[in-house]
């Protein structure tokens, strides 16, 4: 849950003393790399652990940091973190567990960045540097800030860059059946399903592609945390009622899978599978996405429309930077928000319909056993400044945390990915974040075996997720009592939080 006006007291009170620094210079936003922090005198290696293309980067990464402030004295170096982010958030919690000294940072998917700070095993940098706090809480995406706070809006890390799901489409096949695109203005007014649907499966007759429709429907934990949450979301569903329910507290919150939207959400996707003559939802076309959706994740989902194959395709920004290469379909790939089923004013829920995208993205975190503190503060400082996420942006196609940074020129000059920025900062702007709770690993394994087999047309949806809200009231009532006997962090402590 977000924090009240009265858990925030703390961080309103640092913001007004930061303010007050500001009035003499002292705090200037977005200029923090000109006065960084410096520790010990000295040369000193900071290490990250962090994904690979970071240390494939690493030389180009290290420049940039110093160009912007960090001192020549600093040498960055990144330790590569298994491909698999779930056993790379098991490799830090044993690390940080085992109070190792390095690495001193550490990349943290958004989607589990919360589980360490209700164990006190990051540092909570709005203690020691208000300043840096303060130019991240008031000029970031807020939904992803969220993401590494605690109630009281600590921050525990620096937020890196945020990653949402969207909808790449085949431009020069639609225009082939017909339709406009520019003239629609698919890249920031959402379609709905109904028509998505049906733009889908026309260009698909028109133009003899095999499939129109593939997405992440695998039994895992995208389906849970970012397909379906998506698809529930845009109908004006979601599994605990209200979007402030979703954070907790675990046990008091409602759970409303068995909704009229979340079934309709649900019969749809039924539908876009095999038309599903028992149940169909009438308001869209059916039959346009494969069975093999049942199995794919995000690379098997990928490769039938990098092949030709796929007229729509659900992924995340780094699909388009493959799909929009030159060698690849270059300017006839389109991106588009994702479909809405009912608007905001039409929904069940509050905080939901509309176009709706899952938010994932990654931060940089301090570890609290590293003896160079100072330094490793003085790496996540130089990595607020506007030039280095736009260096990022360019070099790995990492999103700014800066909505204002998507308005300038420069991230429009960016090849590829410049072409699409209006629609990636819109699918920023509605994004749902990921409801990391004490009890989310269970209930995100119970969401996506359900899910898949309501898809797959094993029982119908209505069936399904009445089943689903048995398991979770009862995931839900389990995690309350172990809380109250004093087994766990507790719901009090969840926050917002990404995946993807």
């Amino acid at each position: 849950m977000a924090p009240t006006d009265g858990d925030r007291s703390r961080a309103v009170d640092r913001r007004r003393f930061v303010r007050a620094l500001g009035a003499t210079g002292l705090a200037a936003s977005g200029g923090l790399a000109g006065c960084l922090s410096r520790g010990s005198a000295g040369p000193q290696t900071i290490e990250i652990a962090a994904n690979t293309d970071v240390k494939e980067n690493i030389g180009q990464i290290a420049g940039k940091l110093h160009e912007v402030g960090l001192s020549d004295e600093i040498e960055l170096t990144a330790i590569a973190g298994v491909s698999s982010s779930g056993s790379r958030k098991q490799q830090y919690n044993r690390w940080l567990s085992g109070n190792l000294e390095q690495p001193a940072l550490f990349m943290m998917d958004s989607g589990w960045s919360i589980p360490f700070i209700l164990r006190d095993q990051l540092v909570d940098i709005s203690e020691i540097r208000p300043a840096l706090a303060d130019t991240i809480q008031q000029e970031y995406f807020e939904t992803f800030v969220r993401s590494i706070e605690d109630r009281t809006g600590g921050l525990y890390g620096v937020p890196l860059f945020p990653t949402t799901g969207t909808m790449l489409y085949r431009k020069d096949l639609v225009k082939e059946a017909g339709f406009s695109p520019e003239r629609n203005n698919w890249a920031t007014e959402p379609l709905s399903w109904q028509r998505f649907s049906e733009v889908t499966k026309e260009t698909m007759d028109a133009t003899d592609t095999r499939w129109g429709f593939s997405f992440q429907a695998n039994s895992y934990e995208g389906l849970a945390c970012c397909d379906f949450k998506e698809f529930t979301g845009s109908w004006g569903g979601s599994y605990f009622g209200e979007k402030q329910n979703l954070f907790g507290p675990v046990g008091e919150r409602p759970v409303t899978v068995d909704s009229d939207p979340v079934v309709n959400a649900t019969r749809m996707v039924r539908t876009f599978i095999e038309g599903d003559t028992r149940n169909p939802l009438a308001s869209v076309t059916g039959d346009i996405a494969p069975r093999a959706v049942l199995q794919w994740q995000e690379e098997t989902s990928r490769r039938p429309f990098s092949n030709g194959n796929v007229v729509m395709h659900r992924n995340w920004p780094y699909a388009i930077a493959i799909g929009g290469a030159e060698d690849a379909y270059g300017r006839d790939l389109g991106v588009m928000p994702m479909p809405y089923g009912v608007t905001e004013e039409q929904a069940k829920y509050d905080g939901y319909g509309g176009t709706t995208s899952s938010l994932g993205g990654w931060h940089v975190a301090l570890n609290p056993n590293t003896p160079k503190r100072e330094r490793a503060l003085e790496v996540m400082e130089a990595m607020t400044e506007p030039e280095m996420q736009l260096f990022l942006f360019e070099l790995l196609g990492w999103l700014p945390p800066r909505p204002a940074l998507f308005e300038t020129e420069r991230m429009r000059q960016v090849p590829v990915m410049g072409r699409y920025v209006e629609t990636l900062k819109l699918t920023v702007e509605n994004s749902t974040p990921r409801p990391v709770t004490v009890a989310w690993p269970q209930e995100s394994t119970k969401i996506a075996q359900q899910a898949n087999a309501a898809f797959s047309g094993d029982g119908t949806p209505s069936q399904r997720m009445q089943t689903l809200k048995d398991q979770l009231q009862a995931i839900e009532e389990a995690s309350e009592r172990k809380d109250a006997a004093g087994g766990g962090p507790g719901s009090q402590g969840t926050a917002t939080s990404g995946g993807g």
